[in-house]
């Protein structure tokens, strides 16, 4: 299994995992605070299934008549981040969101596409370099996705 980012504040670069914690959780998925985040690339995700049904390409989400709507979220950092992670490559997909956080506040949620990131075009980037246009941009993320009309 490869590493997996998530998405944080460039202030205090903490992440959020979801995982497998001592006995008494064993065989649930549990969300924990980890320590600070050194890099984008730090392996923080511990769940290895993919959220998705099946691999979608950009073609597919941008062809006239798809099932796919675009929607337009603004997400504001707080102190830990901005409580999503994205995986996937061409295009990437969110794969988990804290049910706590500022994205799943707007409205973001598992399975929905990223078509752009504060007015640049992702659909055809890697989640490594998706989350870092993230990290290394302002604390006010406006990002266009894409999710399944009847959804």
């Amino acid at each position: 299994m490869g590493p997996r980012t998530a998405v944080a504040s460039s202030k205090e670069r903490q992440t959020l995992s979801v995982g497998h914690d001592n006995a008494h959780n064993r065989g649930k998925s549990v969300y924990r605070r980890r320590g600070p985040l050194l890099s984008p690339t730090s392996p923080v995700l511990s769940n290895p299934k993919s959220v998705l049904k099946r691999q979608v390409s950009p073609e597919e989400l941008q062809k006239p008549g798809s099932p796919y709507m675009k929607r337009t979220f603004t997400i504001v950092g707080d102190a830990v981040g901005w409580g999503f992670v994205i995986r996937g490559s061409r295009p990437c997909h969110i794969q988990a969101v804290d049910p706590s956080g500022p994205a799943a506040a707007v409205g973001i949620k598992v399975c929905q596409f990223v078509v752009t990131v504060n007015g640049l075009d992702v659909l055809s980037l890697d989640y490594k370099t998706v989350s870092n246009l993230i990290l290394t941009g302002p604390r006010t993320v406006v990002m266009e996705v894409m999710e399944e009309a009847d959804r």
